[in-house]
This record gives C-alpha cells, sequence and structure tokens, in this order.
C-alpha cells in the first residue's frame, strides 16, 4: 500500500509539471515577437534624446501582416510598402503597438492627429531624429561621403548630385536592405522610397504634439524617381497627408 501511494505522488508531480511545461509553451507562443526590426540611436545633440529606429523602411510583408492591405505598386514582401498617405503611416503605428502590447503614441480625433509623447508605442520620427539618424556622424552631404552612386542608393542616376557620375536608373524599387547599411546599421535612408516624417514644414513648431490633415507633412530621403539633389541628407519636401504615390513609404520609430 505504502509502495502504491508513493507511486501516486510521482505520477502526480509528473502530470503537474507536464502540465506546467505545456502552460509555459502556450505563454510563449501567445508571446508575440516584435514584427519590426530597430536598433537604438544614441542622442547625444540638443533636442534628440536617445529613441529606436526601423533598420528599413517598412516592408510589406509587415505592413500586411498588421493592415491586412498591400497598397504597393511594386509587388514583393521584401520590397519597401509604398503608395501610403501619412494617415495610413499613422494607423499602421497605433495598430503595431496595440498587437505588441504597447500604448499607442497617436490619438486620432477627426482631422487632428495628437501625438502623446509619453507612450512607449511605434511612431514617426520627428524630422530632427531622422537626418540625425541619416548623417550617422557625417558632415558630408550624403552618409556615403560627398557623393553617391548608383551602386549604393536607388534613385535616377541620370540625374546625379552636382558632377557627380552619372548612373543607372532602375525606375522601380529595390528589396530593402539591398544596399550598405550607413555606419550606424541603417539601410536605405537615401534612396528606395520617401519616408513619411511626423512634422510639418511650415510650423513654427516643428515638432507640435497636435497635426491636422489640412496641413502638410514633411518627407524625407529621396526615391528610385528621384535626382541624386533629393538624396541630400538634409534635404526635405512635404505633401499633404492624404497624398499617396509609389514612391513614398515611411519607417518606424519608438521612445527609448
Amino acid at each position: 500500500m505504502k509502495k502504491f501511494t508513493i507511486f501516486l505522488l510521482i505520477a502526480a508531480c509528473t502530470i503537474v509539471f507536464s502540465c506546467a511545461s505545456k502552460k509555459n509553451i502556450e505563454v510563449e507562443k501567445s508571446v508575440s515577437k516584435p514584427l519590426i526590426n530597430m536598433i537604438r540611436v544614441e542622442g547625444c545633440i540638443e533636442n534628440i534624446n536617445s529613441f529606436f529606429l526601423g533598420i528599413y523602411p517598412v516592408k510589406q510583408s509587415e505592413y500586411i501582416e498588421i493592415m491586412e492591405t498591400n497598397p504597393s505598386f511594386f509587388k514583393g514582401d521584401d520590397l519597401p510598402v509604398e503608395s501610403v498617405t501619412w494617415k495610413n503611416a499613422v494607423e499602421f503605428c497605433n495598430r503595431l503597438s496595440l498587437r505588441e502590447g504597447l500604448t499607442p503614441a497617436y490619438i486620432i480625433e477627426g482631422d487632428d492627429v495628437f501625438w502623446n509623447r509619453d507612450a512607449n508605442g511605434y511612431r514617426l520620427p520627428t524630422d530632427a531624429e531622422w537626418e540625425y539618424a541619416c548623417r550617422a556622424g557625417t558632415t558630408t552631404p550624403f552618409n556615403t561621403g560627398n557623393s553617391i552612386s548608383t551602386s549604393q542608393a536607388n534613385y535616377d542616376g541620370r540625374f546625379p548630385f552636382n558632377s557627380n557620375v552619372r548612373g543607372e536608373h532602375r525606375a522601380k524599387t529595390t528589396p530593402v536592405g539591398y544596399f550598405a547599411a550607413n555606419t550606424w546599421g541603417l539601410f536605405d535612408m537615401h534612396g528606395n522610397v520617401w519616408e513619411w516624417c511626423w512634422d510639418d514644414p511650415n510650423s513654427q513648431e516643428p515638432d507640435s504634439s497636435v497635426l491636422s490633415v489640412d496641413t502638410l507633412r514633411l518627407i524625407r530621403g529621396g526615391a528610385w524617381s528621384s535626382s541624386g539633389r533629393s538624396l541630400h541628407s538634409s534635404f526635405r519636401s512635404g505633401f499633404q497627408p492624404l497624398w499617396k504615390n509609389n514612391y513614398i513609404g515611411f519607417r518606424v520609430a519608438r521612445n527609448e
């Protein structure tokens, strides 16, 4: 009888351990791995705190997983998503935040978008953050130096910067990471697709916490259709936030 009792205890412990192990496996499966590959950008100048930034523009496969649609003209899982509005990019950030259990960075009320700066969720980089990350410590026109070739970035090489050598015009997007990263490990900061930023280029407060869809939004970096001049680290342009085209995409950021 004593041996039988010991046997039952051992069996019970085995079952409990087995159930606990199974439960742990189920919990691990339910915890989603972050979708976006990001790096920490060390803030060391005025007005820029340390933050996280996607190493690539958002890929079509990532956009599809969150938004369940693909508006891109050039199709391919590893191609950057394009033909997205600024508002689409903001909505993607909020949905991705919720998916990963984070507090959304944006509150959307009608035509107004409020940025909750204390939120830990995904957001668009500011203009200053974008350029700081693009330059990666350089002071030259490009993070590649005084010139940039079509073997270093995807742009319209028929129109190079200044008197630089002419190059290829691919007339389409290329897979993210196709070209070498800058020294901080960020890819496609020059060319491929323009990238939406948070800011209104005409605002007296470039990092304002609230923006209306009636105002312009900055785009940075140039695209496959751009001249070499547009790839300059300090070059900026702007579009209406509901504008979209096959040369505009975005990458995401997060507070540290």
